[in-house]
């Protein structure tokens, strides 16, 4: 009988190193993340996750090491020894395959919710406008926004304009979501919201690294955790085991000031 094949980590990091001038944000991170896997990055303002995050995404460019989503080095070819950046256009074509929402929600005031959605597959994608318009229909319905399609947004609330920014990414139809502290703008009674359909999108199947200090969240949904501090991973692990018996001082001191 031959061996069950083991599948390639839909997003790898290998000796990751970011500076800001003289400040170093990312000391060498080395973390993989399984096809599937929902992934929270928890710990102190600063510590570097937003800008790992970024790096995934090629926002930011490394400084050194390598990072891989599926078996594409991520904002690089190499020829050769050499590692060369691609140009523009390439690294668009990369961001294709990864969703990305930030804290705040960057919706086109001038469109409505539906025109937001449709914009990039139609314009990146050059998708058929009936097949989008289809799919974010869809979309709105299952962040439970149907009826905000002719809307626009200054006319929604501020968890209404998380879950459509939700929705838009995911209307490129993503293999990847990247979600950098998606609640932290928001009103505390809005945060739910958001939250259910992170949840249930995480059910799904879809690959998730998540940026949060939502630390509840991370123990329900996450499969595993990673505590940031000072540009380094000091402790990864299973989400319950990390924030319920967390084995370092520096994580279990985090733990303490947040709850």
């Amino acid at each position: 009988m031959s061996a069950t094949a083991v599948a390639a980590p839909k997003v790898r990091a290998a000796g990751v190193r970011k500076s800001y001038g003289n400040l170093e944000v990312l000391k060498g991170i080395d973390l993989t993340v399984d096809q599937g896997e929902v992934l929270c990055l928890i710990g102190p303002s600063g510590s570097g996750k937003s800008t790992f995050l970024r790096c995934i995404n090629h926002l930011e460019a490394i400084d050194s090491g390598r990072l891989w989503v599926g078996d594409t080095t991520v904002g690089y070819e190499q020829r050769g020894n050499k590692l060369y950046e691609l140009s523009d256009k390439e690294i668009c074509r990369q961001r294709t395959e990864v969703g990305m929402v930030f804290q705040h929600f960057n919706l086109f005031p001038h469109m409505t919710v539906l025109e937001n959605l449709m914009e990039a597959p139609i314009r990146v994608l050059k998708q058929p406008r009936r097949q989008v318009r289809e799919r974010a229909l869809g979309l709105l319905a299952q962040v439970g926004l149907a009826e905000k399609a002719g809307s626009y947004p200054k006319s929604l609330s501020g968890g209404q304009q998380q879950r459509v920014a939700i929705a838009r990414a995911l209307c490129m139809q993503p293999s990847l979501m990247l979600f950098d502290e998606p609640t932290s703008a928001l009103d505390p009674e809005l945060v739910g919201d958001v939250l259910a359909v992170m949840r249930n999108l995480a059910e799904t199947g879809m690959t998730m690294i998540v940026v949060t200090h939502e630390i509840g969240f991370a123990r329900d949904v996450a499969d595993r955790v990673a505590f940031f501090d000072g540009g380094q991973i000091v402790e990864v692990g299973p989400a319950a085991d990390v924030i319920t018996h967390p084995q370092q001082q520096r994580t279990r001191e985090f733990l303490a000031a947040v709850r």
